[in-house]
């Protein structure tokens, strides 16, 4: 994976980082909603501003990376940020681990996932437990997908030298479509019950300050144009010449 990035001079330049563009770069789902967000936010998107300066004062974004991969044991598949933040609170970095949604679900259940047994999965598993500091069981009907994104933003803390991480949940759903998911989630880890809007700390993981949020993203970018552009006069004699020419 190339350690070299390019800055994105608009929102559709995203597309390119997903798996299947053609399937998943649609009005109203959830990837490209999420980068037209953030795309023309001076920083954080205001809505995640406000929830994450409840336990992050003045919290800036330093860096912010599109589907952001982060290898883990146990196979060749990494957990794939939608975004993937570097941000900096009061002189403490922060990693912060963002999971798009509208009505998409967190993906199989652990269940699920695990229907197919394998050592590679049995090895992934115990990892993620271990980042994450379950000693109990994992329950069948949890989402593994909220286990790997968590943690990725552990690991990605410990990369870059973060005191905190953050796996946060923007979501663009009207109906809040599997926030129970997601708070069972915040339960399993042991913190106080789940709310829309807000962020939850559930205590140090291996060696990190983990924290959970979920926030309600402005609606008016599930439907978002893509922005035409201007006709400068440069521009506009030019296509006045080629139209010329085929007279």
């Amino acid at each position: 994976m190339s350690k070299i990035y390019i800055p994105a001079a608009s929102a559709e330049q995203w597309a390119q980082f997903l798996a299947d563009p053609v399937k998943h770069w649609r009005q109203g789902y959830s990837a490209r909603t999420l980068a037209y967000s953030w795309q023309e936010a001076s920083g954080f998107p205001v809505e995640v501003q406000a929830v994450l300066a409840d336990q992050f004062p003045d919290i800036e974004l330093l860096l912010a990376l599109p589907e952001h991969q982060v290898p883990l044991p146990g196979g060749s598949r990494p957990s794939q940020n939608d975004i993937w933040v570097l941000a900096r609170s009061e002189g403490k970095i922060v990693s912060i681990a963002v999971e798009g949604k509208v009505s998409e679900p967190f993906g199989p259940t652990v269940q699920e996932w695990r229907t197919e047994a394998s050592p590679g999965k049995s090895e992934r598993l115990n990892f993620l437990c271990e980042q994450l500091g379950i000693q109990s069981s994992v329950p069948d009907a949890l989402r593994y997908q909220l286990l790997h994104r968590a943690t990725s933003a552990v690991i990605e803390a410990k990369r870059f030298g973060a005191a905190h991480a953050v796996m946060l949940v923007h979501s663009f759903s009207q109906t809040s479509e599997w926030f129970q998911d997601y708070a069972a989630f915040v339960s399993l880890l042991g913190g106080s019950a789940a709310s829309e809007d807000s962020i939850v700390s559930v205590g140090v993981r291996s060696g990190i300050s983990l924290h959970l949020a979920w926030v309600r993203g402005d609606v008016q970018y599930l439907s978002k144009q893509r922005a035409k552009k201007r006709l400068t006069r440069q521009s506009t004699r030019t296509l006045r010449d080629k139209a010329a020419q085929h007279r």
